[in-house]
């Protein structure tokens, strides 16, 4: 080959290459204006959805007044014993509070949703206070959620008994005296007098069967004798009642509490005269603690977003527990795993693929 045709094929090649090296440079470009692109269309997305959540979930101060007004109509209806009222305003049969002289050996129990205590205390008056104390937090089996009242009841006390043979020298059990426990049970019960009640429905996930319509005390007595546990329930209270008790104990101040976990509900002091369904004698205090059971409290003021619509549906009592369904600890993990579910489909939020376990009910606790 001869030096121009050299000259010239170097020529052609460089070219070649020039033109390669700008389309290749053109096709990155192009690619990454397309990339830019579907980034900015991906976050257009994610903003419209986060958008959408501010707005209805959102709950400014007068939103919160109508629901708030909405609240006190319904109060009102349940204290008149109105068969219609979203509000049970359970009398609790509590016309006295702690004062914090109260001595002796206590046992408790508390069942309250997917957990439940046991507690047993030394109380030593004004000056002592609570002198010892000590608890276990068992969780309840998922199948005895939905399974029936001898199986959940028989499980709670086999844990109690073993609890109740760890008493140690500390704890001072009179003699002859038995022992005692104040069973606070945290779903809606029609009390018929402080050591017992029927239950009225299920709440918080759990659906057993053969309960509703029983005296949950009674259950649990027989469920403690099959287990040769010697020890009287003396009291039954809501665990919204037994917060308020608490907190009188440690301030005389104290007329409400709010419980704000698996389920909400809130108790409070009423003057017993001004509860127009009380029907026996006044209490000598003129007090009477009331139990709303809000968590069922329902209205066209509250928020209700697509999420929490397709939650309710979906759960195991639609159109119930409006409330507590929109609050409480039970239903927000899985109210923000449908946020995200939304955001993975409509804007990629994790990628091309949804992860298989946002799909699941429930997986964010």
């Amino acid at each position: 080959m001869g030096k121009a045709a050299a000259v010239g094929t170097a020529v052609v090649v460089c070219a070649a290459v020039g033109t390669a090296v700008v389309l290749s440079r053109r096709r990155r470009r192009r690619d990454a204006e397309l990339l830019g692109a579907a980034e900015a269309e991906r976050k257009k997305k994610v903003a419209a959805v986060i958008e959408d959540v501010e707005r209805t979930l959102a709950t400014p101060t007068a939103l919160l007044r109508g629901i708030s007004d909405a609240l006190v109509v319904e109060m009102e209806r349940g204290l008149r014993g109105d068969s219609h009222s979203q509000l049970k305003m359970l009398i609790s049969y509590v016309d006295n509070l702690p004062t914090g002289d109260e001595h002796g050996l206590f046992y408790a129990l508390d069942l309250g949703g997917t957990n439940f205590r046991v507690l047993r205390v030394q109380l030593g008056g004004r000056e002592k206070r609570v002198a010892k104390q000590q608890y276990q937090e068992v969780s309840i089996p998922p199948h005895l959620m939905v399974g029936t009242s001898l199986e959940l009841f028989d499980f709670i006390a086999s844990v109690l008994a073993k609890f109740v043979e760890t008493e140690g020298d500390e704890f001072h059990l009179p003699v002859g005296r038995q022992r005692e426990l104040g069973f606070t049970f945290s779903f809606p019960v029609n009390q018929l007098s402080i050591s017992s009640g029927t239950l009225i429905k299920w709440t918080k996930g759990f659906s057993i069967n053969g309960a509703v319509g029983e005296d949950v005390v009674a259950e649990l007595s027989k469920a403690m004798e099959r287990q040769g546990l010697d020890m009287k329930v003396s009291a039954l209270v809501n665990d919204t009642v037994g917060t308020l008790a608490g907190g009188r104990y440690m301030d005389n101040d104290v007329v409400a509490a709010i419980i704000l976990g698996t389920g909400t509900n809130a108790a409070y002091v009423e003057h017993a005269n001004a509860i127009p369904k009380w029907t026996g004698l006044l209490p000598k205090s003129g007090n009477m603690v009331i139990n709303t059971e809000w968590g069922s409290f329902k209205s066209d003021k509250l928020p209700l977003s697509e999420y929490d619509k397709a939650l309710d549906f979906e759960s195991l009592n639609p159109g119930e527990q409006i409330y507590e369904k929109l609050i409480s600890g039970m239903y927000l993990g899985e109210i923000v795993r449908r946020i995200l579910l939304k955001l993975a489909h409509d804007a990629a939020l994790f990628g091309d693929v949804v992860p298989a376990k946002l799909e699941m009910p429930f997986v964010l606790r």
